[in-house]
């Protein structure tokens, strides 16, 4: 029996190069690491487009001097803004009332949906669903639109308010009153959204701990006081954060709707501050400046209440 060896070329000479094993595993690492990346990029994307971008933007406007005419040329001033900005008495001034505002929000963010969570914790069924419903309601009425109704329930002559207090008070245009009347009115749009916070994070306690301290013989007000307030502490900070960075924000449609600022500048808070040196004076690099320092401002303070909320707050393990 005869045959024939034929020689088979190797790969490597029938032209097909041989991947390095090297090589083979760092593609596969990154294939195995991408997917997350691949998920966040549309996100981070986004973020880039609408925070960032414009942030850049700001920045860059605030070293210039512009009208918002787009005719007009940009002039490059440097710092003069901002020197601008740190020398007028409006600055400290809506400073002083946006924290003011902060003060006044906080019952309606934390204090009264606190109480209101606590004394509803318990409801169940269709009452539950009534009582989310209604305590959220005001939520979902525009801004502008509760304006117009406050305005009427607040007139000087025909207000129900008026009627059933017995006094003839202008309430949105008297500079005592006119920073009471929009936190009350923003506290009324925001109460039930917090609320609803409040009983979600009551919602996630475990009734375990509150029925061993029970069991060792503590009173209803023994356990919320010592078990069920420490636990929802990291909700109440959450709500205690919004409010701080988010107050003078809340409160812009109705004081831009109602007061204008007014009267006699007893309503311009920070943001609206920012708003008048745009649209009003039309002085976009001073706006612009404003716009970082408080950017820059409530970064600060955003920090330092994240970490003492850190500190402060018992987290159920």
């Amino acid at each position: 029996m005869t045959g024939t060896f034929v020689e088979i070329p190797s790969p490597s000479a029938a032209g097909t190069e041989v991947v390095p094993a090297a090589r083979r595993s760092a593609w596969s690492r990154v294939r195995r690491i991408a997917p997350p990346y691949l998920y966040l990029a549309p996100a981070v994307a986004l973020l880039v487009l609408w925070t960032y971008q414009p942030l850049a933007q700001t920045a860059y406007l605030s070293v210039h001097s512009w009208n918002l005419v787009p005719t007009s040329p940009m002039r490059e001033v440097g710092f003069a803004n901002y020197i601008r900005l740190l020398t007028t008495p409006e600055l400290g001034e809506s400073v002083l009332r946006t924290f003011a505002v902060i003060a006044g929000m906080l019952p309606f963010t934390v204090l009264i949906p606190t109480v209101v969570g606590l004394l509803t914790r318990h409801v169940r069924g269709r009452a539950a669903a009534v009582y989310r419903g209604l305590v959220f309601a005001p939520m979902l009425v525009a801004p502008v639109a509760g304006a117009a109704v406050w305005q009427w329930l607040l007139d000087p002559t025909a207000g129900v308010v008026n009627r059933l207090l017995g006094t003839e008070l202008n309430w949105i245009n008297t500079t005592g009153t006119a920073q009471l009347v929009i936190i009350v009115i923003t506290g009324w749009h925001l109460v039930g959204f917090a609320a609803l916070v409040v009983s979600a994070g009551l919602t996630g306690i475990n009734p375990d701990y509150a029925a061993a301290a029970q069991v060792d013989g503590a009173s209803r007000g023994q356990i919320t006081r010592w078990v069920t307030l420490p636990l929802l502490s990291p909700t109440l900070a959450f709500l205690v954060l919004m409010t701080v960075l988010l107050s003078a924000q809340w409160t812009f449609p109705l004081i831009d709707t109602l007061t204008q600022g007014g009267p006699v500048g007893s309503t311009t808070n920070v943001y609206y501050l920012l708003w008048e040196y745009g649209f009003r004076s039309h002085d976009a690099g001073l706006a612009a400046a404003a716009g970082i320092v408080f950017f820059l401002g409530f970064i600060v303070l955003a920090a330092l209440l994240a970490s003492l909320a850190d500190r402060l707050s018992h987290h159920d393990d």
